[in-house]
């Protein structure tokens, strides 16, 4: 750890990086003899851009969470005032470090928070450590987060934690979902030339390996840029070799051209399983009768057993209470970003002292908090800074006017119930 410093005296010598983007901020010099002190937590999120889907419910959810911190939060006997401040990364990596340096160097937040693929969460962490503010992140899968950002098993950061699943419980949960299929093992990859595509196509940490062992060819003709318009040559490639699982990880509007010409050409696998593109019922229900029975990782539901520590809602309640303000289906990030502010206020209620971020650090680290996406503990991660919590596999099945989102495979979180079968396309 670096040495002790108290908030004042930090933004007094923050050198280095990017915090030269930004002139000084002025000191808090009198907070501690306010008569209510705040704390201001910094938040950033993908609002616009093709990450957007991400962001559907922020404005629900975070409006919800600064109504219940309105009367402030109890900290060694003084109630503390917590002022949100949220920011819109555009889905873009280099606006997501420059909205987290604002919020540090120039609104001075005490802790920053973010959420929703290495895009937003690794350029938010990596401002938070060069300028020595704590910030807790979700919403992307650990292995992109943490080796993504040059990080060492064994050291690790000194002022980033997260939480979330890893690749190996993806993997395990699409293995899972497959091999109830019965369709031959053979598999299309399609991997972005992104954060999050590089990491689920790497030879080493990625799919490919585990596949290997349980006995799935693995197509994989090379990573593709970002909105690209022709997939011509991966369908080719996935037809030529039998594929009839397609797997990957892709922003929505590059499936949706990826399926149209899949279509055009012929190509018809049995069994669809793409992460990030299809978590959402706003993707499905813009593919119409091609959404049906497309299958996806399912991080957060209605159906999963666990509470708010905020507010004590179930799961169940908490996805129906956006669905019933907004008019809207419930969407997995809701959980995610919720349980954000439950370890937040977990952290100030626990904190030796707001003001020094070393003891709010130590506050972090020492989470052992039962939230509405399941306990978060980092005494209990895989890595340094990392613990995860649990995933199941679902398939978007046709009900009524719309889909649902019916949990298929549930062998490492049998905890989670099954709420429907697998079919084929």
């Amino acid at each position: 750890m670096k040495s002790h410093r108290t908030h004042p005296s930090r933004r007094a010598v923050l050198t280095g990086g990017t915090a030269l983007l930004a002139a000084p901020a002025i000191l808090h010099a009198t907070r501690a003899y306010a008569q209510t002190p705040t704390l201001k937590v910094g938040h950033v999120s993908p609002r616009t851009g093709p990450l957007a889907g991400f962001a559907e419910a922020d404005d629900h959810v975070l409006q919800r969470i600064q109504d219940m911190f309105s009367a402030g939060i109890e900290n060694n006997g003084r109630t503390w005032a917590v002022e949100i401040i949220s920011k819109d990364s555009q889905s873009n990596p280099n606006r997501a470090a420059e909205v987290a340096a604002d919020l540090i160097l120039g609104d001075e937040v005490d802790i920053i928070v973010a959420a929703s693929t290495p895009d937003t969460v690794n350029p938010v962490a990596d401002q938070a450590e060069i300028n020595e503010v704590p910030c807790i992140t979700t919403d992307c899968p650990w292995q992109p987060y943490f080796f993504g950002r040059n990080g060492v098993p064994g050291q690790g950061f000194d002022y980033t934690y997260h939480f979330f699943w890893g690749l190996e419980d993806v993997i395990g949960a699409f293995l899972d979902m497959w091999g109830q299929s019965g369709v031959t093992r053979t598999v299309g990859g399609l991997f972005p030339n992104d954060a999050d595509g590089n990491a689920w196509g790497d030879a080493e940490l990625g799919l490919p390996k585990p596949l290997s062992a349980a006995g799935y060819g693995l197509t994989d003709p090379g990573r593709y840029q970002p909105l690209s318009d022709d997939f011509s040559n991966y369908i080719t490639a996935f037809k030529d070799a039998g594929c009839e699982i397609v797997t990957g990880n892709m922003i929505p509007p590059d499936f949706a051209t990826f399926w149209a010409q899949a279509a055009q050409q012929g190509f018809n696998p049995k069994v669809v399983t793409i992460g990030k593109a299809l978590l959402f019922p706003s993707v499905i229900a813009s593919l119409g009768d091609r959404g049906d029975g497309l299958s996806s990782e399912v991080w957060w539901s209605p159906n999963h057993p666990f509470a708010s520590s905020l507010t004590g809602e179930s799961a169940k309640e908490l996805a129906e209470g956006y669905s019933a303000a907004s008019g809207r289906p419930w969407t997995q990030p809701i959980g995610f970003k919720h349980a954000l502010f439950e370890v937040v206020a977990d952290v100030i209620r626990r904190s030796g002292d707001l003001e020094d971020y070393e003891a709010n650090l130590a506050a972090i680290r020492t989470t052992n908090l039962d939230t509405i996406v399941g306990n978060v503990n980092w005494a209990n991660g895989p890595i340094n800074n990392v613990t995860k919590t649990p995933l199941v596999a679902g398939q978007w099945q046709k009900d009524g006017d719309g889909f649902d989102l019916k949990i298929v495979a549930n062998a490492q979180a049998p905890d989670i119930p099954l709420t429907g079968e697998l079919k084929l396309l």
